[in-house]
């Protein structure tokens, strides 16, 4: 009988190199990431005054992206129940019939968001964790940031017998250009099953998903810079690319009086004299970019094969 880990391996050739991806992309008058601890308030750290956003928002852009606009089949989605409940992660293993852990790989043919980035599956005589082979750090904007408080009402009463909108107040960001950074592994990917064309899509809905959220909070939100370098050498990766980048703002420019992609440059000198330092080690470097101004030609600086991704 053959492993599990073959029957995961043979639906389509599995992720071989190490990657790490550097992901840029802005918002205007909007909250890129609610605190509901908070009153859903746009995160930030009070110390550096530096706008959050978690890595459950962005899988959830790249998952909202794959299952809306590509058809894909996600796992982690909401589903309502006949009485109007959201559907449980128990819900969905009991709907799908999960009982064994040959039942539990069936979950990983069909399920891209699964391959991508694992998931703990405990169900009745059944428990098995897959470690997520892409996993990214919590996003940071590039500078500091300062919410605004946007005061309106609404159109209808909130509660009966009275007669007029009531008063709402909502926080936003005026700017901020966000930088995520990730890592994909391929010792992990060979235990999901994750391919190439997952990645591929992986990138699809890192850019387009980002395009095309159109909830009231996100809408204006824009796709800057992706950068993915590839790895040729077994376990081996530079690290923490993103802390090689830096926004120069125009002089007359402070940080929180940042309001568009055209008043700042993307030093990326650091991340192009390490990457060409490494360069023995690196299979190439894929990137887009739209709008950003860089300080260097992406398709000329790096002493590496380069590939335009034409998303």
């Amino acid at each position: 009988m053959e492993s599990l880990k073959v029957k995961v391996m043979k639906m389509s050739e599995v992720v071989k190199n190490r990657s790490e991806i550097i992901f840029l992309y802005d918002i205007e008058n909007a909250n890129p990431n609610g605190d509901p601890m908070d009153e859903n308030r746009p995160r930030i750290d009070e110390e550096t005054e530096i706008n959050i956003v978690t890595d459950v928002r962005l899988k959830r852009t790249i998952r909202d992206y794959l299952y809306k606009f590509l058809n894909e089949e996600i796992f982690i989605i909401e589903e309502i129940n006949a009485d109007g409940t959201q559907k449980t992660r128990e819900d969905r293993l009991k709907d799908l019939k999960i009982k064994s852990k040959e039942d539990g790989i069936k979950l990983l043919e069909k399920y891209i968001d699964l391959r991508l980035f694992g998931a703990t599956i405990a169900v009745k005589n059944l428990t098995s964790t897959w470690i997520g082979p892409v996993q990214f750090k919590f996003g940071k904007s590039l500078h500091k940031v300062e919410p605004k408080t946007i005061k309106g009402t609404s159109v209808m009463p909130s509660k009966e017998n009275v007669t007029r909108g009531t008063f709402i107040e909502t926080q936003i960001l005026p700017y901020s250009l966000i930088s995520f950074y990730g890592i994909i592994n391929e010792n992990a990917a060979k235990s999901t099953g994750l391919s190439e064309v997952d990645v591929d899509l992986l990138m699809d809905g890192l850019w387009n998903g980002t395009k095309n959220i159109i909830t009231r909070s996100k809408i204006g939100q824009m796709p800057r810079l992706l950068l993915r370098v590839i790895y040729k050498e077994n376990n081996f990766h530079i690290g923490d690319l993103d802390k090689k980048i830096k926004l120069v703002l125009a002089e007359d420019i402070g940080e929180k009086s940042l309001r568009s992609i055209s008043e700042g440059e993307l030093n990326i000198s650091e991340l192009v004299e390490t990457i060409n330092s490494n360069k023995d080690k690196i299979e190439r470097v894929e990137f887009e970019v739209n709008g950003l101004k860089l300080n260097s030609d992406l398709k000329t600086s790096f002493e590496v094969e380069i590939k335009e991704l034409n998303l």
